[in-house]
């Protein structure tokens, strides 16, 4: 009887990586709350952008026959306001206020904090001290509190405004990429980078930032969510656009509580579009943050 050779077990190749971005994108799109995230980001950015398709209003002009008019009254699907505006054409403006001022004040944001959280994580020493210690001192200070301060000193204006909660996000950013930097110096490969004579600006630049970018990411989404509460919130304080016609959220909200019990409708709907876009852009960051650490890996 001759014995038949047993063919030897086949091991499966492991599966070849796709690379870490593509790896977090598979990983964001099997997320139910990223992407319910990603849709309510999507309606807040259509909104703001083909805002004059879709409602045919001027969401500054009114007439004061058409004031208070309820939701659904032809022509005004969620009314109309004290200046007999139509409510839905505010909202749509309003958005791309929104937009506007909270992508610029965060990409302001990550310009100051990145450059300092940068410069202090990649040289250390004394430098590090005397930036964090002014990052610690703006820390210290409730964002909504500075921004205030700012704009009241700055007197008001969308430029103003921005630079304003781009201020209270720098100090976060700073302290992100600097803990991340720190976590890198010691890293293999930057050792073995210094060890064949990159220079500091290389190692930062070429082998440190790159690493460190995730975690700055996720911040800078979740950051965007704060800054269109910190824009609603210094419109109703009064601190705004300087002309009092303009579509902004909060400003919109302080028009509406003199007339709560007779038009309640005209505080609800810009507070859910502040609710909405915020809650859109916290899931979104949460998502990015499960998709880009290993360690929370679904």
């Amino acid at each position: 009887m001759t014995a038949t050779a047993t063919p030897a077990r086949r091991t499966a190749p492991a599966r070849a990586s796709r690379g870490l971005w593509r790896d977090a994108l598979a990983r964001l799109t099997r997320n139910g709350p990223a992407l319910l995230g990603m849709f309510f980001i999507v309606v807040f950015v259509l909104a703001a952008v083909l805002a004059p398709v879709i409602s045919p209003y001027d969401p500054i002009a009114g007439s004061l026959a058409n004031r208070l008019q309820a939701p659904g009254t032809a022509g005004h699907v969620l009314g109309t306001d004290l200046q007999g505006r139509d409510e839905l054409t505010r909202i749509l403006y309003g958005a791309r206020i929104s937009l506007q001022v909270g992508v610029i004040s965060v990409i302001m944001g990550l310009a100051i904090g990145g450059t300092l959280g940068a410069i202090a994580g990649a040289f250390g020493g004394a430098v590090d001290n005397v930036l964090m210690r002014m990052v610690d001192v703006l820390l210290a200070i409730p964002g909504i509190l500075l921004a205030i301060g700012i704009v009241a000193w700055l007197d008001r204006g969308l430029p103003q405004i921005m630079l304003a909660v781009g201020m209270t996000n720098a100090p976060i950013f700073a302290r992100i990429l600097r803990g991340s930097l720190l976590a890198l110096r010691e890293a293999d490969f930057v050792v073995a980078a210094r060890s064949i004579g990159a220079t500091p600006l290389r190692l930062l630049l070429r082998h440190m930032l790159p690493n460190a970018l995730t975690s700055l990411i996720v911040a800078a989404t979740l950051a965007l969510a704060t800054a269109i509460i910190d824009v609603a919130g210094l419109g109703f304080l009064g601190l705004g656009p300087p002309d009092p016609r303009t579509a902004e959220w909060g400003t919109m909200l302080t028009d509406s509580t003199k007339y709560l019990r007779e038009a309640p409708y005209l505080i609800f709907f810009p507070g859910i579009a502040i609710v909405i876009s915020a809650i859109g852009f916290n899931l979104l960051g949460d998502g990015l943050r499960e998709s880009l650490d290993p360690r929370l890996r679904r």
